[in-house]
């Protein structure tokens, strides 16, 4: 049997699920004090002898940020003439947010049909035992990897990957490397493999209209004292319209570029609303090429028991979403600045970044050898977007490092990550196991790239 059957074999046996079971037993929370012991236990009991029968020498490392836990880092040398291979994971996952349906436990890993659900099935720790499972074929076949390897796992991605960029940061040259292959996402769907080179970022918006701390008799203060709900809405309003479209220029990337739309021009996403965002895009274009502004809350008075008052007091939170090129700092003053000019100085405006949006430049060579290395792999072609359409540390990689990113999801945006009934979906982890060794295998004879 050749190394890719191989690879799908050891999902076909069930050796993959009965592996995945126990890592999904660790209840790794990491805004959480118990959480915070089994990650410890997890990065000792499952992480740690898996590197080191990669033949990596394994170091733990504190967190810079007191906020974050600790940083796992094994390192594989074969030779300094070799490429070096850069790995990632988180070990950490959410907490309960609801109830999950019956007969499921976060913790047990269940099979029901292709859907094998448990807490961390899709992030990451399906997708991190992917990649350390083909490393695993790859060494076992071969006797050597042929090229160094570097695996780098955090604990804090859940809560924003606290502590990262300094770390890598501090030690650039434990984890310097010729390439980053990580995994962490979804693909664009259940049946399409797919290759991202990065991530939006997010700018939490908070908006304040903080009148007064009492609220008045609407009969006997109706129409000569301001409701801070309705200036709410209308100050929003002015931010982005009924239909999603953004209405600041502060607030868009300066252009969409040409290599952008080229890779987009043949990935179709399924748009519910086909009347919502900027028309001007393809929906395809809106989600990963182009920023979004969304209210994410938005509250005054008590809307389940209503009262004949004008609240004295209302607050909405929004989120933008945006890609590499937008002008952050500009956000908070440039919405400032537009409310001012429309009527609304009442309305405060806090904007805090949290996480940065980066990508590696889809003309980039790393990304031509990809492709090329999945192709005849995969059962249809490898779709490539620019970047995803959530958040990712990804900046740590390029910016701090200066690595070529390529990021290779083995989950689908239906598998409810964050949410009750997370799933893996048996076919994706399949498929996904023998396009993660083919691509490893393939690392040992990738041409001489220059590194950034």
């Amino acid at each position: 049997m050749d190394l890719l059957g191989k690879a799908r074999a050891h999902v076909d046996s069930g050796a993959f699920f009965a592996e995945l079971a126990t890592l999904v037993s660790y209840p790794t929370v990491s805004d959480a004090p118990e959480g915070r012991v089994a990650i410890e236990a997890y990065l000792d009991e499952v992480l740690t002898p898996r590197l080191k029968a990669l033949g990596c020498e394994v170091t733990t490392h504190p967190n810079p940020d007191p906020a974050g836990g600790p940083f796992l880092v094994g390192v594989r040398t074969e030779g300094d003439d070799l490429p070096t291979l850069l790995c990632y994971g988180h070990a950490d996952v959410v907490g309960e947010a609801g109830q999950w349906r019956d007969g499921l436990d976060p913790w047990t890993l269940t099979a029901d049909g292709d859907r094998w659900y448990g807490r961390g099935t899709a992030d990451n720790k399906g997708q991190h035992l992917i990649n350390l499972t083909a490393l695993r074929l790859l060494l076992e076949e071969r006797g050597t990897l042929g090229f160094n390897l570097k695996f780098l796992f955090e604990t804090g991605e859940e809560i924003g990957s606290p502590g990262l960029t300094e770390f890598a940061a501090r030690h650039r040259n434990l984890l310097g490397a010729d390439v980053l292959i990580a995994s962490d996402g979804p693909r664009l769907d259940a049946a399409t493999p797919t290759l991202f080179l990065g991530a939006r970022g997010g700018v939490r918006i908070t908006l304040d209209v903080d009148l007064r701390p009492d609220a008045y008799h609407s009969g006997n203060w109706g129409g000569v004292l301001r409701n801070p709900a309705a200036t709410l809405a209308g100050a929003i309003a002015s931010l982005v319209d009924g239909h999603g479209r953004i209405q600041i220029p502060e607030l868009l990337p300066p252009e969409l570029p040409d290599t952008v739309r080229a890779a987009l021009a043949d990935v179709v996403v399924d748009a519910s609303d086909e009347t919502w965002g900027d028309q001007r895009l393809t929906p395809a274009e809106r989600l990963y090429g182009w920023n979004t502004l969304e209210v994410l809350a938005l509250g005054a008075g008590d809307p389940g028991r209503p009262v004949n008052a004008i609240p004295g007091r209302a607050r909405a939170v929004l989120q933008l979403r945006y890609v590499a090129g937008t002008d952050v700092g500009a956000v908070a003053p440039a919405i400032r600045e537009h409310l001012a000019t429309r009527g609304f100085p009442m309305v405060g405006v806090t904007a805090d970044a949290t996480f940065l949006a980066s990508r590696t430049p889809v003309d980039d060579p790393w990304v031509s050898w990809a492709r090329q290395a999945l192709d005849g792999v995969a059962e249809k072609p490898v779709t490539l977007l620019p970047n995803f359409g959530g958040g990712l540390p990804n900046h740590v990689f390029t910016d701090v490092l200066g690595l070529a990113t390529l990021w290779l999801p083995h989950s689908y945006p239906g598998c409810l990550q964050h949410a009750p009934d997370e799933h893996l979906l048996a076919p994706v982890a399949r498929e996904g196991l023998a396009l993660a060794t083919a691509l490893f295998a393939a690392v040992s004879s990738a041409p001489p790239i220059p590194r950034r």
